[in-house]
């Protein structure tokens, strides 16, 4: 599973396509996978770029809590994968976006790409910039969240 180090300013071009940083291409971990799968995010107003392994490790993640016949687990599953688009890079690097992802989350002419673990966070730009965190907040969000955890991993 790639982690995706960095953030990237993209332009859209006319037909709705944009390029896959240089950077991203080359932290995959098979460097000449040139399919992915966009999704609108469950949480925030972006959308998710997934090489297809991770897509399939999400997958897989998926079948193993859920029950196709249990009515919740299937109105999960339906609106879970609501939208979603399999992308092919083009020979210069370039996804083409489908209009009504780029629509549902208003992006226009500038995307942020935002790197994470196994995902690739798509930003209407002028969205991306209004989300900066106070310092003191994320501090105590990054101790809530990690307090404990590592104790537990390491078995201390």
């Amino acid at each position: 599973m790639a982690s995706f180090i960095g953030d990237h300013i993209c332009k859209v071009d006319a037909k709705g396509r944009i390029m896959l940083p240089a950077s991203f291409k080359k932290q995959m971990s098979t460097p000449v996978q040139d399919k992915f799968v966009v999704k609108k995010d469950i949480f925030e107003k972006c959308l998710v770029l997934y090489p297809m392994d991770e897509w399939e490790r999400q997958n897989k993640i998926i079948r193993d809590k859920i029950n196709p016949y249990n009515k919740e687990h299937n109105k999960f599953l339906r609106n879970f994968y609501r939208g979603t688009a399999e992308l092919v890079l083009d020979s210069n690097n370039r996804m083409l976006m489908p209009k009504r992802l780029m629509e549902s989350v208003d992006i226009q002419k500038e995307v942020v790409l935002a790197g994470q673990v196994g995902k690739i966070e798509i930003w209407a730009k002028h969205l991306y910039e209004t989300m900066v965190e106070n310092e003191d907040e994320f501090a105590l969000l990054a101790e809530k969240i990690m307090d404990g955890s590592l104790e537990e991993k390491d078995g201390i």
